[in-house]
């Protein structure tokens, strides 16, 4: 069976990107296809076998828009019930989608009859049925290239698309909640070694912050349910044709506390047998 990708999401954001470091992977790359060929070419590409076997597309602002948002969202669900595509949403916030226009002195695809910062918001709330729709969602808010392609790269190489895809995070509430995780946990509840001189230059991969945090009786409490509680869910998110989910664990400014939880969560979710990815969006800040 042909697996299908779909890249689409805000403009600026990064489509163009995630589209070149899939092609690296091996992917067939089909760029800015119309809406009402689309289903078309799913159709024309199964059973040609390679290099037809994965296919990518990237939707770019031609195939959107408007009402068009809707026919795309139906046309996502159609193929997603007989399991044909997994569908990713490429996003950045408002101020880093104004800033990469400025820089490049581009003018936004979408009509709004005002600012650039209008006509971003405009945008988003046309795709946002196409963005609850999405198996997954890349915030490139904070990433570089390298990170983009990283991460891009642990969710479609080769054998990526088998089963339920879990990815484990940590940020700070200070940056700003990420808007490319499912699940938000909050662990603003235990000590802050950052008033620990001794520690505040360390983060949570160092052990003696693991230890401060971990050896918490109510750490231990939490990380004990909260896996019980992941071990029931993920199979039941799994059987409902969930394909990625993304748990993210939160602190103060995202270097001790949530670091710290998120690796010892990850490795419970190992230890059930998932192959979990972690990255820690605020560590060096």
């Amino acid at each position: 069976m042909v697996e299908f990708l779909v890249i689409t999401g805000m403009s600026g954001a990064g489509r163009s990107s995630v589209a070149d470091a899939v092609d690296d992977l091996g992917w067939f790359v089909i760029d800015n296809v119309p809406l009402p060929l689309f289903t078309k070419i799913v159709e024309l590409t199964e059973g040609l076998g390679e290099p037809f076997e994965r296919v990518a597309f990237v939707l770019g602002t031609g195939a959107r828009g408007g009402e068009r948002s809707g026919a795309l969202v139906e046309a996502l669900e159609s193929l997603r019930s007989v399991g044909h595509v997994r569908v990713v949403f490429v996003d950045a916030g408002d101020d880093v989608l104004v800033r990469r226009y400025e820089e490049t002195r581009r003018r936004h695809p979408q009509p709004s009859g005002g600012s650039l910062l209008d006509a971003i918001r405009s945008e988003r709330s046309e795709l946002e049925p196409v963005r609850a729709a999405a198996d997954v969602v890349i915030d490139t808010t904070g990433l570089n290239l390298h990170q983009l392609r990283a991460r891009v790269a642990s969710l479609f190489t080769a054998g990526a698309g088998a089963g339920l895809q879990l990815r484990v995070s940590s940020f700070g509430y200070k940056s700003g909640v990420p808007v490319d995780a499912d699940l938000l946990l909050d662990c603003r509840f235990l000590p802050n070694p950052h008033w620990d001189p001794n520690l505040r230059a360390l983060s949570g991969l160092d052990p003696a912050v693991r230890e401060f945090v971990l050896t918490r009786p109510e750490a231990a409490k939490f990380l004990d349910r909260l896996t019980e509680m992941m071990a029931d869910l993920l199979p039941a998110y799994a059987s409902e044709g969930r394909s990625f989910l993304g748990i993210a664990f939160g602190c103060t400014g995202g270097r001790h506390r949530s670091v710290a939880i998120a690796e010892e969560f990850a490795a419970r979710l190992r230890s059930l047998g998932y192959d979990v990815p972690v990255s820690h969006r605020d560590i060096d800040r």
